[in-house]
Formats: structure tokens, C-alpha cells, sequence
């Protein structure tokens, strides 16, 4: 796990995150800027928090091929590609995104997620002719083009050279609005890819499931919601009616009914303060929650805005 405090903290305005991400900034002093100056395609934010985890050796694709929900095999040098490991019950145990370059493949996990993938994938090498690490000296950054890895004493001279810095909490807003799950944040130990969109649909950025590959541990439940639809739970995204100054806690529950006596249907994930939409964040919902019932958070009313399709268990984005 990568626990060192970035560098970028020591930037004028910078004001660190909190939890998880406390090792780099939430802002620099404007979160709406800095949203403004992501959403035009400029900026960059630092995500040194995040674990790396480097797979080398001449076997690496096949066997993550053979490991994960992703297809690796035939995977182009420089092409970006997302992966889940999963539970024999389709359950998300693991999710990593990363990219190879002809020698290694070089992945980033959420904050902490790092040492436990690393072990699961310690425990599966067999007779892999590959070797698994964490990349403790590479540093996470994105730009609107995408991810990238930097070397971590190098951070500073990239921040200099990419212009200027959103915090996270730009970052944040703007990935809540577009749908994107944060593993971890937004779904738990029984959440499945159907899900949470992680399945190929219209915003391929998306997707972790290759659904034309061999077996994988885990595939058969993916494969059976694919087919008949109907997925136990749909990531939803939320509008707070913005009464409150404040945020929903990660993982407070979700009510349909009265404020008292309401029954939970879900739970609250990340939640954000966005530039154009208010505040807004990431729920998993029952899939029979009526889409257009007004649910309760912390005694907040939210709306709903459907993300992932109550039948067909796939990121949809409505264009209502």
C-alpha cells in the first residue's frame, strides 16, 4: 500500500483529502475551477495514492487471461485495458485498469486494494513463468486524454509540465456524473458486475467483462444475468435536493417511504458536489425500487437517474 504524502501537497491552495485519499489533495483551492478545467480537457490530477501493481514475465497475458473477466490475450502494447477478479459466485473480489508495454503489465487498484491483489495473484502463479509485484516507486496521474504512470520523483515535474492541478474532488464529481463505479466506494462484498455496469454497453471506458472469452472463475453467474436480465441490484445515480449543506456518509443506507419508518433499499456510495448538476452521488439500489420513487439519505430526499438498466443490467445513460 502506497502511504507516503504526495508532493503536490506542498502546492500553493493545496488542501488534503480525507480517509483513503488523505495522501493527495481534495482541491487547490476551487473545486468548481478545477471541475471547469477538467470538463474543457485541461489539468491534471494527482492519484499517487493509488497502489500499483507490476506483472512481468512471458506469461503474463495468458495467464491474467485465464484469471480475470478480462480478455488479455492479443492485448496491444500502449492499449488501456480494465479486469476484475472474481468470487466462484460472480462476486467482485479484485479490480485493477492498467496497460502493457511489451515486457510488463503495469496495473493501479484503489487505495489499500494493492497488497490483497498482489497475494491473490501470488497464490494463482502455479507454474506461470511470471513474477508480481508492487510498483512502490510509480505514481498514478490522470489527464483528460487519460491514466498515465510516472515515475513518484518525477510527480512534481509532471505537475509543472501538464498544467495546472484539480484536486480530487474534481476529479470525483466528474466521474460520479459520467456513472463510473469506484471499487470499494461504490459496491461491497456481494456486488456483481451486472451490477455496476462493468459490462460492455455504450460507454466503453466501462467495461471490465470480456462476455466472448473462455471460462473464468465466477463467469457463470455473470453470463446467466447477461442472459436473462433482471440484475439483484442497479448503481443509480443520485440528486440530492441540495436543503443541507453537507454530504451523505459512504455507506449510510437508502430508505423508500417515510423518514421513520422507511424500509432500506440500498446504500449510499461516493457523493460529490458538482460544478452544473448540485450534489449528487452513487447508489446501489434493489433492482424493484420504482425509478421514479424519491428515496431518503441521512434524511435528505434524493432523485433517482438511471445508470444501469433495472432489466438488462447494463450502463445504459438514458438520453431522456
Amino acid at each position: 500500500m502506497t502511504t507516503s504524502t504526495s508532493p503536490l501537497l506542498s502546492l500553493p491552495g493545496a488542501v488534503a483529502g480525507d480517509g483513503v485519499d488523505a495522501a493527495v489533495a481534495a482541491h487547490y483551492g476551487s473545486f468548481n475551477n478545477e471541475q471547469r478545467l477538467l470538463a474543457a480537457g485541461e489539468g491534471f490530477v494527482d492519484l499517487s495514492h493509488r497502489d500499483v501493481v507490476v506483472i512481468a514475465g512471458p506469461d503474463r497475458l495468458t495467464w491474467l487471461h485465464s484469471l480475470t473477466s478480462q480478455s488479455f490475450e492479443g492485448l496491444e502494447h500502449g492499449v488501456w485495458t480494465a479486469a476484475l477478479v472474481l468470487s466462484p459466485q460472480g462476486h467482485v473480489e479484485h479490480s485493477f485498469a492498467g496497460v502493457d508495454d511489451g515486457t510488463a503489465f503495469t496495473a493501479w487498484t484503489e487505495p489499500g486494494h494493492g497488497e490483497a491483489l498482489v497475494g491473490y495473484l501470488e497464490r494463482m502463479k502455479f507454474w506461470s513463468d511470471v513474477t508480481v509485484s508492487l510498483g512502490t516507486e510509480l505514481a498514478v496521474a490522470w489527464r483528460p486524454s487519460g491514466y498515465l504512470f510516472v515515475p513518484r520523483d518525477q510527480l512534481t515535474a509532471l505537475a509543472d509540465a501538464a498544467g495546472p492541478a484539480a484536486g480530487l474532488w474534481a476529479f470525483e464529481a466528474l466521474r460520479i456524473a459520467r456513472g463510473e463505479p469506484r471499487f470499494g466506494v461504490d459496491t461491497d462484498h456481494r456486488t456483481i458486475p451486472n451490477e455496476v455496469g462493468w459490462l460492455p454497453a455504450d460507454q466503453e471506458f466501462l467495461s471490465a467483462v470480456h462476455l466472448d472469452k473462455g471460462c473464468y472463475r465466477g463467469q457463470e453467474t455473470v453470463a446467466r444475468v447477461h442472459t436473462l436480465g433482471r440484475p439483484p441490484r442497479r448503481l443509480t445515480l443520485l440528486h440530492l435536493d441540495g436543503s443541507e449543506n453537507r454530504l451523505p456518509t459512504a455507506g449510510s443506507p437508502v430508505l423508500l417511504g417515510d423518514p421513520q419508518d422507511g424500509k432500506s433499499v440500498g446504500f449510499i456510495g461516493s457523493s460529490a458536489r458538482h460544478f452544473e448538476l448540485g450534489p449528487i452521488a452513487l447508489g446501489l439500489l434493489k433492482r424493484n425500487v420504482p425509478i421514479d420513487a424519491e428515496l431518503l439519505v441521512e434524511g435528505m430526499p434524493v432523485a433517482q437517474e438511471v445508470i444501469v438498466d433495472p432489466e438488462v443490467g447494463l450502463h445504459v445513460r438514458p438520453r431522456l
